[in-house]
């Protein structure tokens, strides 16, 4: 199975169509995953979650499935080589040309290993700004039987994202690629914010 997920990029085919990539970040329970599937619907993305990729691997039970699965009970990030290639994978496979690309990047290591791999820079980062206060309310109400939704993995996952993504963050700040949206008001009003950013998007990309 290790072999699928090696796979060579030849003479930079992923370049040849240039897909347009937006990479999504917030905290647990920032609503990524919800706005992601809107986004979907109004906007012809296609949504790449960097856990649901890693968690199909490890239900997969190839090697490299094992290798994750053990990683993430230690509390320890994949290596970004791993997650890059099943990134890649899922690009050239879906046939479409625009990505949100969800939880991923990381860390600045991740960050730069994905462009440096796929030689690819995102559209922009759209980042959902959230309160730890009502990130962690959600999580506990949502009960979605996902194991890690305790209160200690939560407060454990929030420093691990405010260490390790707020230099993404800041590094796309400089290049004013971030766009933030305030993601503690009700849904509707985050997709309204949402679908601004977005339809200025493709009306630039049109001029």
């Amino acid at each position: 199975m290790g072999s699928v997920i090696d796979v060579t990029i030849e003479e930079g085919s992923l370049t040849e169509k240039k897909p347009t990539v937006v990479f999504v970040l917030g905290g647990p329970g920032s609503g990524k995953g919800t706005q992601c599937a809107n986004i979907v619907q109004h906007f012809g993305f296609t949504h790449l979650s960097a856990g649901d990729l890693l968690r199909a691997e490890i239900k997969s039970g190839s090697e490299n499935g094992t290798m994750i699965q053990n990683m993430i009970k230690e509390g320890k990030i994949v290596p970004s080589e791993v997650t890059i290639k099943l990134l890649q994978k899922a690009i050239q496979e879906s046939g479409n040309d625009k990505f949100l690309i969800d939880g991923f990047p990381r860390n600045e290591e991740n960050r730069a290993a994905f462009e440096a791999v796929t030689k690819i820079e995102p559209e922009f980062v759209l980042f959902f700004d959230c309160s730890e206060e009502e990130m962690e309310r959600r999580l506990l109400s949502r009960n979605q039987g996902r194991e890690d939704d305790n209160i200690e993995t939560i407060r454990k996952r929030f420093k691990v994202f405010l260490e390790s993504s707020l230099p993404v963050i800041e590094y796309y700040n400089s290049k004013e690629k971030v766009r933030k949206i305030d993601a503690g008001k009700p849904v509707e009003e985050v997709f309204e914010a949402v679908k601004v950013i977005f339809t200025s998007n493709s009306e630039k990309a049109t001029v």
